[in-house]
């Protein structure tokens, strides 16, 4: 096949010029089983990464060892272990929202028998950090650690909706081009009555029947660094169940609280 210009040293891109192999190996492999809840044998890692059976063999050993990885009884099957998710709550920033925000979640959800979570953005996603759950039998949650799409969750378009001009800008760049750019678009009027209501209600679009109430967190500058949203479930047993509009009323005073933090 002929080939393109040659790049002069100035026009390399930087992920050339500072490539780390090994790195990089341990990287795949890690984001690989991320995405295999049940783990991958040796020969199926190899075949999913297209490298030689060898330098995956030797890499999957140093990642047991530093507990990133674990190894079945048999020997034959590799699954991550919890040490990225708990070296990602290390990350103070975090951990201070998470310590402020577990309380307030647990009044709520003590207070209106309805279950919440926490969500910060992670690049071009977001990301549930904390969850509570209510007293009772009944409830509806999403896992910690669960990454969640900006464009189809009542959070991610919460964090849309207030989000800071930079990191606005710097999406749309990266999503130009591709279908999810003109579904930002589409969106453009729904975000807007979100930022202009200070808050988003609308039917989930992952689950029948739930209805997901979304506030903002807010910093000094207006602009979201996480979100609290409370998956609405309709309770038909008893009549002092808390309405959606209750529900808003103490999503604001939990979210207020952790904005002034």
């Amino acid at each position: 096949m002929p080939k393109g210009p040659a790049k002069t040293i100035n026009s390399v891109d930087k992920d050339d010029r500072y490539r780390a192999p090994a790195l990089d190996k341990g990287l795949d492999i890690l984001e690989l089983l991320s995405e295999q809840p049940g783990g991958l044998t040796r020969a199926e890692i190899v075949k999913a990464m297209g490298r030689g059976p060898s330098e995956v063999y030797r890499m999957l050993e140093r990642l047991v060892v530093r507990d990133y990885v674990s190894r079945s009884r048999e020997g034959d099957r590799y699954s991550l272990t919890m040490k990225l998710f708990v070296l990602g709550h290390r990350h103070p920033p975090v951990r201070r929202l998470i310590t402020r925000a577990t309380p307030l979640m647990d009044a709520f959800a003590m207070e209106t028998e309805q279950s919440c979570h926490l969500v910060v953005i992670d690049r071009d996603a977001a990301i549930v950090v904390a969850h509570s759950s209510p007293p009772g039998n009944w409830e509806f949650g999403i896992r910690i650690g669960s990454h969640i799409d900006l464009l189809t969750t009542g959070s991610g378009q919460v964090l849309l909706a207030f989000q800071d001009p930079l990191s606005r800008t710097e999406l749309m760049a990266k999503w130009e081009g591709s279908p999810r750019a003109d579904e930002l678009r589409r969106l453009e009027l729904e975000i807007s009555r979100c930022r202009a209501a200070g808050y988003r209600v609308g039917d989930s679009r992952q689950i029948a029947g739930v209805r997901d109430v979304s506030v903002p967190v807010l910093s000094p500058e207006g602009h979201a660094f996480a979100v609290l949203t409370c998956p609405f479930i309709q309770r038909l047993d008893g009549a002092n169940h808390a309405s959606v509009a209750s529900v808003i009323e103490q999503l604001q005073i939990a979210s207020k609280q952790l904005s002034l933090a």
